[in-house]
């Protein structure tokens, strides 16, 4: 069900070398981007009329208006099962109480008597958040999105989701819950890299879309091409790829536990990886055979978690000690992390490339998913070494704001002047020569 790779024997090799040697899905987005390109250009022609024509075409939808009414969302939140608002609720509380906590404040620091720098943080004035609708529902994604865009200070606030063919064109009811109860009132019954170009390029109309400064939200390959082809336009959160789970894990582990959080994560995609990496042999023989019965007594099995399993994404990694175990989970990067060892918060500590993670057998991915506090959109396929998860300080801009006297101008022009002049600057010096009748004061 599940591969082996193992590690044990040799010194494991450093940094590229390594990670060509661990598991991973095939995601090209490059070659995704060739397709979504013209999606992108009709919708940037013809706006809404082409988003009405892919909804047809794409989720076999005959669409009289993008723009959701504001009387779904209210009928939505209505109709919500109460067990599913109050967890729902409940999600919203804890991510509020987190994100709340990440707001920066201006602070000015005085670099000389006179001269001061002040950082001051702004949010972006527009955002367009993107919930998915394909294989499952993810109302969390909308909270996870707009919680921290809220807690940022955005002003604007609009949510994209495939419009539903069972629901009438809309999105799903759930997710058209979520946004009433967090307050969003701005909703599109778009879906992939056309909803990605509405927000990038706004439509015109009364239906019409106003263009948004920054797009985030996970979603498949054709919204991550999209994300691409509109960078340097547009701000992005990151290209999402499939979700990945790794586990670093010891003989001390429960092997149900170890099995289940796999599957929780193998179960969202075919791609989806699930990666366990460890120093027990015993660990690696009785995961493996959790898995079959945990796989047989659970939902999506064919199309979902038995090829992510078997899929070269996933694999249980061996190791000859917890130390090359933590070397490969850094070279993997992984998006979700789980540590299951003996003195697990230890390890946790060391780690340096991960998207979350998760301490322990009681703190499960499941948990980050909805009810940490935490942010599930993470950065995937190894970009954890260099990106962060989704958090107020993506809907911030730090301005730096320059106030210098005379005095302290005065005092580093010479300064200013051999350092344009080295540069080969000269109209850059004669900025400040300007200022003090052309010569140079004496420091």
């Amino acid at each position: 069900m599940i591969s082996r790779i193992d590690l044990r024997g040799d010194a494991l090799p450093e940094g590229g070398a390594l990670r060509d040697l661990l598991p991973r899905a095939e995601f090209d987005v490059e070659a995704a981007l060739e397709k979504v390109r013209p999606i992108c250009e009709d919708v940037h022609h013809r706006g809404t009329a082409a988003l009405i024509e892919y909804a047809q075409k794409f989720d076999g939808v005959t669409l009289e208006q993008v723009r959701v009414p504001v009387e779904a969302l209210k009928t939505a939140l209505d109709e919500l099962d109460p067990a599913v608002r109050a967890a729902l609720e409940e999600s919203i509380r804890r991510a509020r109480i987190v994100h709340r906590e990440q707001r920066r404040t201006e602070h000015t620091t005085q670099v000389v008597p006179g001269g001061t720098v002040t950082e001051k943080w702004v949010p972006v004035e527009r955002v367009g958040l993107y919930a998915p609708g394909g294989r499952s529902v993810y109302p969390s994604s909308v909270v996870m999105n707009v919680v921290p865009a809220q807690e940022a200070g955005v002003e604007s606030i609009a949510l994209a989701s495939p419009p539903q063919k069972e629901h009438g064109g809309l999105p799903h009811p759930t997710i058209l819950a979520a946004c009433a109860l967090l307050g969003v009132d701005e909703v599109y019954a778009a879906g992939g890299a056309q909803a990605v170009a509405m927000f990038a390029y706004g439509t015109s109309g009364p239906d019409g879309c106003p263009p948004a400064n920054m797009v985030t939200g996970p979603g498949n390959i054709w919204v991550a091409a999209a994300k691409r082809y509109f960078t340097g336009k547009i701000g992005i959160d990151t290209e999402a790829g499939p979700t990945e789970i790794a586990v670093l894990a010891d003989s001390t582990a429960d092997p149900v536990h170890v099995a289940a959080d796999l599957i929780s994560q193998a179960e969202h995609d075919p791609l989806a990886a699930a990666v366990l990496v460890t120093d027990s042999a015993a660990l690696a023989d009785a995961v493996e055979k959790e898995l079959e019965p945990q796989v047989a007594a659970t939902k999506h099995v064919e199309d979902r978690i038995k090829p992510a399993l078997a899929g070269k994404q996933s694999a249980i990694v061996l190791v000859d000690s917890l130390e090359d175990g933590l070397k490969v989970v850094d070279a993997y990067g992984a998006e979700h992390l789980e540590i299951q060892t003996a003195d697990a918060a230890a390890w946790a500590a060391r780690v340096r490339n991960a998207g979350a993670i998760f301490v322990g057998p009681w703190a499960p991915v499941s948990l980050g998913d909805y009810c940490a506090g935490s942010n599930h959109v993470l950065p995937t396929g190894g970009c954890a070494c260099h990106s962060s998860g989704l958090s107020v300080q993506s809907f911030l801009r730090g301005i730096h704001i320059v106030d210098y006297t005379r005095d302290a101008l005065a005092e580093v022009t010479h300064h200013v002047v051999t350092l344009a002049e080295a540069e080969d600057l000269p109209a850059h010096g004669a900025a400040l020569k300007a200022r003090f009748g052309w010569k140079v004061p004496t420091p």
